[in-house]
């Protein structure tokens, strides 16, 4: 909905009109003389002229006019609702982006599909439910970056989600790729260590084990190995659900340590062999990390003012190029 935050400055679009309406103070004007001649004619054409000139400038400045006038008014875009506890949680999304998670193993309805292509969807379900949460977003493979920090705005964090593809966190100029689980875990250490907010919450999804390789042989795993960084998170408070995805045939997943994960730091450990088990793992933390109640509401506003500041700026230099270019004309037609 548009909204301005000035609105009775909307009274000042009148003035020009009134300044046209009121008497002008000049000089009495000379009465013309009736000659019969040419010459004369030539110049009422050229007064007739002048004045459809002026007439046009006369609009582009009122236009440019109002247009800073509507800038003034401060218009803003405000939009929906959004509501925030008032004891709010903040709650990281980790994502698995190795290659291995184009395995298309994961059974969607009659048919199968990948790994990557289900925790987006079922991660973007999540997603939308947490209506009060602070969300962000890590992605890894052979490094972790941060995708999305905490934020209460949902739709951002969706957009990261389905933007995020296979091997966006590997180096594939060098030809490092991995699944580096443990320095996951820590940036979401490290980013949600700047909250003060009691209930901090780790999901971390992925399909294989903490390692790395330059795509012949193996060339280590994370800077910070997974059950260390789980240490670190647990004296943190930080609380981590495991989930690892794969078919029964898949073998690359290291149950052992994602159960480890989630045991030091009270959270629990899941297996996700297709899309339903993966929706009853995301209600079943949605019922162990349940929305805050007690919320408060606002609507997100968007400053608009520039774009009718910039429009007024656009026509004010072109009634001053519309002005310079007459002047030049009038110069050489009277030069001639």
């Amino acid at each position: 909905m548009l909204e301005f935050e000035w609105p009775w400055l909307a009274m000042a679009l009148l003035l020009p009109f009134l300044a046209r309406l009121l008497p002008a103070i000049a000089k009495p004007q000379a009465s013309a003389l009736l000659v019969d001649n040419v010459a004369d004619f030539a110049g009422a054409a050229a007064d007739q002229q002048s004045n459809k000139s002026s007439q046009l400038k006369w609009l582009l400045a009122l236009l440019a006019y109002a247009l800073l006038t509507l800038a003034a008014m401060r218009p803003v875009w405000v939009g929906e609702e959004i509501e925030i506890p008032l004891e709010g949680r903040d709650l990281m999304l980790a994502i698995d982006l190795s290659g291995s998670m184009r395995e298309q193993d994961m059974r969607v309805g009659a048919r199968y599909a990948s790994r990557l292509y289900v925790t987006k969807r079922v991660a973007t379900e999540f997603v939308e439910k947490r209506i009060g949460d602070r969300i962000g977003l890590i992605v890894f493979g052979a490094f972790p970056y941060l995708q999305t920090p905490l934020t209460f705005d949902r739709k951002t964090v969706i957009e990261n989600i389905a933007k995020s593809q296979l091997n966006d966190a590997d180096d594939i100029r060098n030809n490092i790729y991995g699944t580096t689980i443990g320095d996951a875990i820590g940036l979401a250490v490290k980013r949600l260590r700047e909250s003060n907010i009691a209930d901090k919450t780790l999901i971390l999804l992925t399909d294989g084990k903490d390692e790395t390789s330059n795509g012949r042989q193996s060339t280590g795993g994370s800077k910070v190995p997974p059950l260390k960084a789980a240490e670190l998170a647990a004296k943190d408070g930080l609380k981590i659900y495991t989930i690892g995805l794969g078919s029964n045939y898949s073998r690359s997943v290291d149950t052992a340590t994602l159960e480890k994960i989630a045991q030091l730091t009270g959270g629990q450990y899941f297996r996700a062999r297709d899309t339903s088990e993966l929706k009853k793992i995301y209600a079943l933390i949605d019922e162990l990390e349940p929305i805050q109640s007690d919320a408060m509401s606002f609507k997100p506003r968007k400053a608009l003012f520039y774009y009718p500041l910039a429009a007024a700026l656009l026509g004010s230099l072109l009634l001053l190029l519309a002005s310079g270019l007459e002047s030049v004309l009038s110069r050489r037609f009277n030069h001639a």
